[in-house]
């Protein structure tokens, strides 16, 4: 997606593999394969001018969806988060063309994606890079022992987050580039341990905005988040991108210091 094509396409066979593993991709793909069922099964009793005006919809609605899936596509970084936007621009026209066919239809799709909205969720990038999965334990004894990096930058993050989801590829991506002896990347779950949460100031309510969240330690002190602490109760923030990360915690700047051996 987006700006660096290189790194975040998926190999097609890949991506179809994980299509008929992950419940939810599978679950998606037969939903979205059951209109084309359902429709066909309507053109034998569907009058001729109803008919006319559904596939005069369809194509209305297919253009749309391709026009702003192609624009989701050039903005989202990752894939997790262009198939996220995809699936749900889906939904949409989907729900459309059952409405324009029977509302009771309508109906029976809305209940299906609420099901599977509770039965499953979206995988997240299953890459680590050279960023490390950390217990709060073992965060804390990476953050004291003397012998490690002074600098390590740290993700807080949750399975059952979209935003999590969403951005899962970008922090192991960077901590392939920006990985040194001076700094190093973790990961902290927090729908595993989420007593952790309240240790490190990050709510957990979605409302919040707060998951993920990405903290850098230096000598064990936290000396930069992001999203910062939001006193003022203002929930928008900008979409997280590697660049906004690397910019935000002057990793630029970190990985020349090292190579300067300062």
């Amino acid at each position: 997606m987006g700006k660096d094509n290189s790194s975040t396409q998926v190999p097609a066979l890949e991506w179809l593999n994980r299509m008929v593993s992950e419940p939810y991709y599978l679950f998606h793909f037969l939903t979205f394969f059951s209109y084309l069922v359902i429709r066909s099964s309507a053109t034998q009793v569907l009058a001729p001018q109803v008919s006319h005006h559904l596939l005069r919809r369809e194509i209305q609605t297919l253009l749309v969806f391709a026009v702003l899936a192609v624009i989701k596509g050039v903005k989202e970084e990752t894939w997790e988060a262009f198939i996220a936007d995809a699936l749900f621009l889906a939904k949409i026209c989907l729900f459309a063309l059952a409405f324009t066919m029977d509302r009771r239809l309508a109906v029976w799709y809305i209940l299906v994606f609420l099901v599977m909205h509770m039965l499953t969720q979206q995988p997240p990038f299953q890459g680590l890079g050279t960023s490390s999965k950390l217990t709060p334990l073992q965060l804390e004894s990476v953050l004291t022992e003397g012998n490690t990096t002074r600098l390590w930058l740290v993700q807080f993050c949750a399975s059952y987050s979209s935003a999590c989801i969403r951005s899962s590829q970008q922090f192991p991506e960077l901590s392939i580039t920006y990985s040194s002896k001076n700094l190093s990347f973790g990961i902290v779950d927090l729908g595993l341990f989420p007593n952790a949460a309240e240790k490190f100031g990050i709510s957990l309510s979605g409302s919040m905005g707060q998951l993920p969240t990405f903290i850098l330690f230096e000598n064990a002190a936290e000396v930069a988040r992001f999203p910062e602490l939001d006193f003022e109760a203002t929930f928008f923030h900008p979409t997280i991108t590697k660049g906004l990360l690397s910019r935000h915690f002057e990793l630029d700047r970190h990985l020349l210091e090292y190579i300067n051996g300062k």
